[in-house]
């Protein structure tokens, strides 16, 4: 009997310290080699420039545009800027949640997802980007394939911390008008909110002509619901709590979270959109895995 460790598994990357390592776990555990970008290094045609970011190659700074603005762009080439990777990542209280059998919370374990598809990307020469939100934009931190830009992605998903109410919609538009440049956009969210503002939010995306995977992320004990005994709820990002016997409301229960679910992910095929549905117990390559595969059955890649 093998008794290593599994570094994919939840309980397991839990105790790790450091999520560029655990990135590197996830990462180099299952998918080196399964998809290379055809691009190498950077082109000798000149793109466009970007805005100097801390840790980034002062080699491209461009030193007559600083002459003359006294501002630090960067050189972009043409392989540089042929895909871009957003990942949207949401940070409200209702993130926070982690049952009693669960090894992370829904934020944890979405940081993780997100660390090592910012690794895989900016790894094969393509650029990634972050945002984080809850009810409005908190850190927002344009895409770039330099390989120091990947610690400040790394330093911002380890000090996202969870709080504020969800509000996808309003959030998600003012998203679709800040990134401008068309690429991958990547949401990692429980989408507890409203499906029809959920949906128009990312109408505005498909709109300005992105593509789209949405990746929603839950914990096991809110789909099972396997609570019995006599229990005191209490509502994440509302003052409200309510002592409910399990027993009586679980099927209903069950029932209406599918079908919240259904809608979501109908809703989000009808847009052309890449939807995945993510627990918390599942190992991280599986849902890595999962999703890349629900992306290439589209056609798409990373």
């Amino acid at each position: 009997m093998d008794d290593s460790p599994n570094y994919l598994d939840p309980q397991t990357l839990a105790r790790l310290n450091g999520l560029d390592l655990k990135a590197r776990l996830i990462v180099e555990g299952f998918v080196s080699g399964l998809h290379r970008s055809p691009y190498h290094g950077f082109s000798v045609e000149f793109a466009e420039h970007r805005e100097y970011v801390p840790g980034d190659d002062l080699r491209y700074v461009d030193w007559k545009v600083y002459g003359k603005n006294d501002r630090y762009y960067l050189k972009q080439f043409e392989e540089e800027t042929n895909f871009a990777c957003s990942l949207l990542l949401d940070t409200s209280q209702s993130m926070n949640y982690r049952s009693a059998s669960a090894a992370m919370s829904k934020l944890d374990y979405a940081k993780h997802i997100a660390a090592a598809i910012a690794y895989l990307t900016i790894q094969q020469q393509d650029a990634s980007g972050l945002v984080t939100f809850a009810d409005a934009v908190q850190d927002f931190v344009r895409p770039s394939s330099q390989p120091s830009h990947l610690r400040q992605l790394f330093h911002m998903l380890e000090h996202a911390q969870p709080g504020g109410d969800t509000s996808l919609g309003p959030v998600l538009h003012d998203l679709a008008e800040r990134i401008r440049k068309r690429g991958l956009v990547i949401i990692f969210s429980d989408l507890f909110d409203d499906p029809d503002t959920l949906l128009m939010g990312l109408k505005h995306f498909r709109h300005r002509r992105h593509d789209v995977s949405v990746v929603q992320v839950i914990d096991p004990a809110e789909q099972d619901f396997p609570f019995e005994e006599p229990t005191l709820f209490k509502g994440m990002e509302q003052p409200l709590e309510s002592m409910t016997e399990p027993k009586s409301v679980a099927k209903a229960y069950r029932a209406e979270f599918a079908g919240f679910l259904n809608e979501v992910a109908s809703g989000c095929r009808d847009l052309g959109m890449s939807y995945h549905l993510i627990r918390t117990d599942q190992p991280l390559d599986t849902a890595i895995i999962a999703f890349l595969q629900a992306r290439s059955r589209m056609g798409r890649n990373v």
